[in-house]
């Protein structure tokens, strides 16, 4: 295959620029998978049911949903069960190089939106499916992240012992849906050898389990159950939040090289010289009278003194962060890693918030928001006349409710 541009050909700015990605997801895990795709260059539809994305609206822990994981994208506003609004649909997937679903086994196939029947008149189509679990006793189940995570080992990891809780953020959503992206783009790589597409899947409980995966080779390599984090034996001596004058902080001394540091650096010279506190091993062993001791010694000083002896030293410290208080991180600001996009409703604190960006940059650029995330159906008059739909065909699916 010859990748060679021609010389007066300017190369494209974003990696997947020219490539149609057509989404029929909601909540987390499908659009995300899109949102990776849409950073990236990708040109993402986004179609949504007639009333909207109910991601839209949705309160508490879910009300930045539909913000965070849908800028880049364009939006229709189809009726799928009206026969007209699933040809669009049809119509839509026909010219994409990618389609992306999350709905239930079977849900696609009834609109034959499904890959067996797209890949028949575009066998070029990448088509992926973002599920609760892969193919196999569980595929019919409705998951959640919160499902797989009480089954899948993390909520037991993640709370006390006999107080399962599940990790503070949507992790197996987000992750189920980089894996189906990163799935998608291997797939593109095939397809430019091979010429065909393929269905690429992606699952919640599947990729729990890899989140564990380590706990479970702890198992196996030494024979001892893995424990709740809270309870667990720690591979480093110094690796906790410690509660000094004026709030908490968490502070981390993991090698013998660092402990050393530690050590003079507070002038700690007892601990430096204890022979049962030499090496990593031997503070870990000891680490249930350790602990007390280092903090009854620093429960005097502020965090932020603290803070700059770590920084100072070169020693990893981390104050305890809400998540609100990251619009005001200078990293964050000096980087460029939150950018401002405007709420397609608005809300509490102004019609804009900051959104963070993908953690990584390209040619030394970090992936920006080039639209931001739509309102509902601001695409659908521009798309369907892409389609070859006229005025007046467009005005008649509107007026049956099939488009909106």
């Amino acid at each position: 295959m010859n990748t060679t541009q021609p010389t007066d050909t300017p190369a494209p700015r974003l990696p997947l620029e020219g490539l149609r990605v057509v989404e029929f997801t909601h909540m987390v895990m499908g659009p995300t998978c899109g949102l990776v795709l849409a950073d990236l260059g990708a040109e993402v539809i986004k179609v949504e049911p007639v009333e909207g994305d109910r991601t839209r609206h949705l309160l508490g822990a879910g009300a930045g949903f539909f913000t965070l994981f849908n800028r880049n994208k364009k939006s229709i506003a189809l009726d799928l069960r009206q026969p007209e609004g699933a040809e669009v649909a049809r119509r839509l997937a026909a010219g994409a190089d990618v389609v992306a679903e999350n709905f239930k086994p079977g849900a696609m196939a009834r609109y034959g939106l499904d890959y067996a029947s797209l890949s028949r008149h575009n066998p070029r189509l990448i088509y992926a499916s973002l599920k609760g679990f892969l193919p196999g006793p569980y595929e019919l189940r409705t998951a959640l992240d919160e499902v797989v995570q009480m089954m899948g080992g993390l909520a037991y990891m993640t709370g006390r012992p006999g107080d399962p809780l599940r990790a503070g953020t949507s992790v197996n959503d987000i992750m189920g849906g980089m894996f189906g992206a990163i799935g998608v783009m291997a797939a593109l790589i095939q397809r430019g050898i091979t010429g065909r597409g393929q269905e690429v899947q992606s699952a919640l409980f599947e990729n729990n389990v890899f989140l564990v995966g380590q706990h479970m080779l702890q198992y196996a390599i030494t024979g001892a159950a893995a424990a709740p984090m809270p309870e667990r034996i720690s591979a480093w001596a110094v690796y906790d939040v410690f509660t000094v004058r004026d709030g908490q902080i968490f502070l981390a001394a993991v090698s013998d090289a660092q402990w050393t540091v530690f050590c003079d650096a507070f002038g700690f010279d007892d601990l430096k010289a204890a022979a049962h506190l030499a090496t990593n091993n031997d503070r870990v062993i000891a680490r249930r009278e350790l602990l007390p001791d280092l903090r009854a010694r620093l429960q005097s000083y502020t965090v932020e003194e603290l803070a700059a002896v770590f920084e100072r030293e070169g020693l990893p410290f981390a104050p305890i962060v809400k998540p609100e208080e990251l619009y005001d991180d200078p990293h964050l600001r000096a980087t460029g890693g939150l950018v401002e996009v405007k709420l397609p409703d608005g809300g509490a604190c102004g019609p804009t918030a900051a959104v963070p960006l993908f953690p990584f940059t390209m040619d030394g650029e970090r992936l920006g928001v080039r639209t931001d995330p739509p309102t509902r159906g601001a695409h659908t008059g521009e798309l369907l006349a892409d389609l070859g739909y006229d005025a007046a065909q467009i005005a008649a699916l509107r007026e049956r409710g099939a488009v909106s």
